[in-house]
């Protein structure tokens, strides 16, 4: 996410600060940087602002315990109706503190900035920040600290407090601002600094983003979809991964990924999407639009967390459990042995099954994210055989990654998909979303994608072709084309 100079307001980043000053009784108060510009100055007209929003929204349904909440950041006229679809969910309830973590646009630092003293004003008033906590979750994690330029001028955590203010009653507020180029660490550090210091009091989690930013219409909808996905599935890894990747986009993402870790720690297991809208469904252009998501986290008693099932990815080739764990643990050994250089091991195999002539592919995973990814598109050998090859090259000769180190054997996760032989195709009613990948040629241009990939993105059979030719270097309407060759394949995936 690159560090925002634009001040405008409106859907995109912005504000003109007005510092802090001292009030009586308190240490400090954060006085409003984008009053009159992201919403009204005047109290009377930004209080009913907010209250048409929230009458507006639909209530959705919640069977538990609301633990965070995710709420976009634009300006009012843009994204305040999706924003009150989260706060509608807080009518009638009661929170000791609400912690609100935000992104920075416009100031660059590592770790988290805690505003820790006195208070935040907007026009509705000030609400207390909760020195306690505040101090505690400091002591916590020594990436957080209090940088007062991260909070000055920053408007993606002041604009959800209005809403905060004209729900609840009272409470007590811990803002946060985050990294603007966040690392996983960071959120794992702050989210269990998060967890460990609010253990049994009565608080609220809020994530505070926007999500892709300036796209067409159809490509922004494409965007967040994907974000949206994993939102509602709960899916921190994949999530975390997708945006690091630029797979999708959230100018919050940190914030997001933070606050659903935090949120798991606490006891939430169970999300839902409450709305989304872009930029283009509020003021008809289409041409360059932001995404918006409202969504929430909460606990059911004795719930599991929710993961939407998801049918069988790919096919059976036969493959034992025991075949499995064999080619697990011969990737395993040669990233590991040549991570610590020593020297490979001779691997012999008694299974039939691992001495066919099978192309196959290793994907590496560290934390979620994409580490390294290689494979041989058809037979070149038996398969343990091209399993050992396509290991060491996925860690060490992916040109995408530098080498795999030692340090982080620990955190790979190896997956490992055998393929079927390819089959070209004239008719692509054929291509099975689900069981298929696709390899598309065109020329001296050839892209494949593996048969996950589709499902793990929601994509559909003609969404799956334009991504194809994307990563094939072509149009993504290529695939129309008479001289596009499209072959599918299977894959058992493990």
């Amino acid at each position: 996410m690159a560090v925002s100079l634009l001040i405008l307001a409106g859907f995109f980043d912005g504000g003109a600060g007005f510092g802090s000053r001292k009030e009586k009784g308190m240490k400090e108060v954060r006085e409003p940087a984008v009053s009159g510009l992201f919403y009204s100055d005047r109290p009377e007209i930004l209080l009913r602002d907010v209250k048409t929003f929230l009458s507006k929204a639909k209530r959705e349904r919640v069977d538990g315990e609301i633990v965070g909440l995710v709420s976009p950041h634009a300006g009012y006229m843009y994204s305040g109706q999706v924003a009150a679809h989260a706060y509608k969910l807080l009518e009638g309830k009661q929170f000791d503190t609400v912690i609100v973590v935000a992104p920075s646009h416009r100031v660059d630092f590592k770790g988290a900035s805690l505003y820790d003293r006195g208070g935040y004003r907007t026009p509705l008033g000030i609400v207390p920040v909760d020195a306690e906590l505040s101090k505690k979750m400091m002591q916590a994690w020594t990436g957080i600290r209090y940088l007062p330029e991260a909070h000055r001028q920053e408007h993606s955590l002041e604009v959800q407090i209005p809403f905060l203010q004209v729900v609840l009653e009272s409470f007590q507020l811990i803002p946060i601002v985050m990294e603007p180029y966040w690392s996983l660490q960071t959120c794992q550090n702050l989210a269990k600094a998060i967890s460990d210091t609010v253990q049994g009091k009565k608080v609220l989690l809020i994530a505070s983003t926007d999500l892709s930013h300036f796209h067409s219409y159809e490509k922004a909808v494409q965007l967040d979809q994907i974000v949206l996905g994993h939102l509602e599935r709960f899916d921190t890894d994949r999530l975390a991964r997708d945006l690091r990747e630029g797979r999708c986009e959230a100018c919050g993402g940190g914030p997001v990924i933070t606050v659903m870790l935090a949120a798991r720690m606490l006891g939430a297991n169970r999300s839902q999407v409450l709305a989304y809208q872009n930029s283009g469904d509020v003021t008809g252009d289409r041409s360059r639009v932001v995404g918006y998501v409202a969504a929430v986290f909460y606990k059911t008693p004795g719930g599991k967390e929710k993961m939407k099932e998801e049918k069988r990815v790919g096919v059976d080739l036969g493959l034992s459990e025991d075949d499995k764990r064999v080619l697990h643990q011969i990737a395993k050994t040669v990233i590991e042995n040549r991570a610590k250089g020593k020297p490979l091991p001779d691997v012999k195999v008694d299974s039939p099954l691992l001495k066919e002539n099978r192309g196959a592919f290793v994907t590496l995973h560290k934390r979620g994210q994409l580490r390294g990814c290689i494979g041989y598109i058809e037979g070149r050998g038996p398969l343990y055989r091209t399993v050992e090859e396509m290991a060491e090259a996925a860690a060490f000769r992916d040109p995408r990654f530098p080498p795999v180190n030692e340090k982080e054997l620990d955190e790979l996760d190896i997956e490992i998909s055998v393929l079927t032989p390819l089959r070209k195709i004239m008719d692509i009613n054929e291509i099975e979303v689900g069981k298929h990948g696709l390899y598309i040629k065109k020329g001296w241009n050839s892209g494949l994608l593996l048969p996950q990939v589709a499902t793990e993105y929601g994509w559909d059979r003609k969404t799956f072709l334009e991504h194809t030719c994307q990563k094939a270097g072509l149009p993504s309407n290529a695939w129309k084309e008479k001289e596009t060759e499209i072959y599918i394949f299977s894959a058992d995936i493990f």
